[in-house]
């Protein structure tokens, strides 16, 4: 099972948040940049952890975060085989 399939098990959904922030050079402009990753909502640990980085290392004063998530899989979706064929 890879990582991404552990992570929906786990509650984990696919969330987009558009970020707007305020152009270092034009604090009057304010520019649009979209993120995507599986976080959990609705606390967003994954997002909240960029947004911090976002605010100790760029330049680029936050002005609005929209987020919005969707179910990708559930885990009563998963089902395991309980055979194995082969076709020669």
């Amino acid at each position: 099972m890879n990582k991404n399939n552990n992570l929906w098990l786990r509650g984990y959904r696919l969330a987009t948040a558009e970020i707007l922030f305020r152009m270092p050079d034009h604090p009057d402009l304010l520019q649009s940049y979209v993120w995507q990753d599986l976080d959990l909502a609705p606390d967003y640990p994954v997002l909240t952890k960029f947004l911090e980085f976002w605010q100790l290392e760029l330049d680029g004063q936050l002005y609005s975060v929209n987020v919005d998530s969707t179910d990708l899989v559930t885990p009563e979706e998963f089902r395991y085989a309980n055979v194995s064929l082969s076709l020669h």
